[in-house]
């Protein structure tokens, strides 16, 4: 018995320093950076690559315009807006997740949008975003988009007083057609 304990003893030691070493070994990353929030476990991160589809030229097309019930008078406009076009990938559908309460279509006041902006996922998808302006009818386009789903973004002005309304929708382009859209 006396035998066992004096070849435990080495064995449990060295178990024991072993267990300590692996905990230095494991990095203490810290807080984030100040103005950005802790990753969320499984929440998608940034990658580049995701996006390079969307830089393929194609033959498809979004011809969009900002909607109006019928026989409703026009309470917003879109003129001189720009409209944005992002790509969707995993992290970008979590970011609409997260700023417009949906990943499929919103009409929200832009201060809300905006105020989110801290707690959506970090990265910068600016090199594959697409633009143009809405014109004096509050109609838009983009030409030459290969097959795939984006989101649509822009921002309705009201015609007589009241806030600024951030509009996203997503559509699916495929098959070398022009894809109509209401905001």
């Amino acid at each position: 018995m006396i035998r066992a304990r004096l070849i435990a003893a080495p064995i449990l030691a060295s178990l024991a320093g072993s267990a300590l070493l692996a905990a230095c070994a494991t990095p203490s990353l810290g807080p984030p950076p100040p103005g950005h929030p802790p990753p969320v476990p499984g929440e998608p991160m940034f990658r580049a690559s995701e996006f390079g589809w969307s830089m393929q030229p194609g033959d498809n097309g979004i011809a969009g315009r900002l909607s109006v019930p019928k026989g409703q008078p026009a309470h917003y406009t879109c003129q001189g807006s720009s409209v944005i076009l992002t790509p969707e990938t995993p992290w970008s559908r979590r970011r609409m997740e997260v700023l417009y309460l949906s990943s499929e279509r919103a009409s929200l006041p832009a201060d809300e949008v905006r105020a989110r902006t801290p707690e959506a996922p970090a990265g910068d998808s600016t090199p594959f975003i697409k633009r143009t302006t809405c014109d004096a009818q509050s109609h838009f386009s983009f030409e030459r988009l290969p097959d795939g789903a984006w989101y649509v973004i822009t921002i309705a002005k009201p015609l007589h007083g009241g806030g600024n309304l951030a509009l996203m929708r997503r559509v699916v382009t495929r098959g070398g057609k022009v894809t109509a859209v209401a905001l």
